[in-house]
């Protein structure tokens, strides 16, 4: 589920893309896997999300107007978990990404799958519908959400085009803007399809899993990120 994008930071250094470069592949398994966290921290995490933080800010705004059923502390320990993940990944870019770019790509990923194996592992024993013990709760918040935001500092360093594998608004503003009806040329349109389709099946997969706990989408999610960081690190040259 996504509200809002950012768009591409000026100070970012996009990375070449061509036909036999790995990293779409890679990116839209990233997605897809969104898509199973988004379902975790909405329906099992008490209503935040851990990977989208315009959606979590909303839901904050929502929470200190009296929302039922949301939470400013939750929101508010999501929305710090995350910062902290993306310093921790933007340490990794500013350390490794210009010496070692297969490296850094695949140390930031398999961190990204260390973390959620973490949660999965706190899930066990979660009730999600009562969001009980609470210890299970905001572990289950704090790893998920330095996970993703160590995804989003690396994504944002790689910059490859319409690929955040977070957010959707400007993959979606791109798909309308860009088409024949609006004049354009539809440029990297099965791509931009690809992350639409890719989200919206991690978000039902998530939904379906999640109905056997906390444990298994978790799992699911952070075994798929490992081997998105083994494909990665057996694809990717140091360039």
């Amino acid at each position: 589920m996504n509200v809002s994008a950012s768009p591409p930071n000026a100070n970012s250094s996009p990375t070449p893309v061509t036909g036999k470069d790995p990293l779409p592949t890679a990116l839209l398994a990233l997605t897809v896997v969104t898509g199973l966290v988004d379902a975790v921290s909405v329906l099992g995490l008490g209503r935040v999300f851990t990977a989208n933080m315009t959606g979590n800010i909303v839901f904050l705004g929502f929470a200190v107007a009296g929302a039922p059923e949301l939470s400013i502390v939750r929101a508010l320990v999501s929305l710090g978990a995350f910062l902290v993940g993306a310093v921790l990944g933007g340490r990794l870019v500013t350390t490794m990404a210009d010496s070692n770019r297969r490296k850094w790509v695949t140390t930031a990923t398999s961190l990204e799958g260390v973390l959620l194996l973490a949660a999965a592992l706190v899930g066990i024993g979660y009730n999600h519908h009562l969001t009980l013990p609470t210890s299970s709760l905001y572990a289950g918040i704090v790893l998920t959400a330095i996970a993703m935001g160590i995804r989003n500092a690396t994504v944002r360093r790689l910059g490859v085009p319409d690929l955040t594998t977070t957010v959707l608004t400007l993959t979606l503003t791109g798909i309308a803007a860009d088409s024949s009806l609006a004049g354009g040329n539809t440029p990297r349109l099965g791509r931009r399809i690809g992350a639409v389709v890719a989200l919206f099946s991690g978000a039902v997969i998530g939904t379906g899993l999640l109905s056997y706990g906390l444990t298994i989408p978790l799992l699911v999610s952070g075994v798929c990120v490992l081997a998105v960081a083994f494909y990665l690190r057996v694809s990717l040259t140091n360039a």
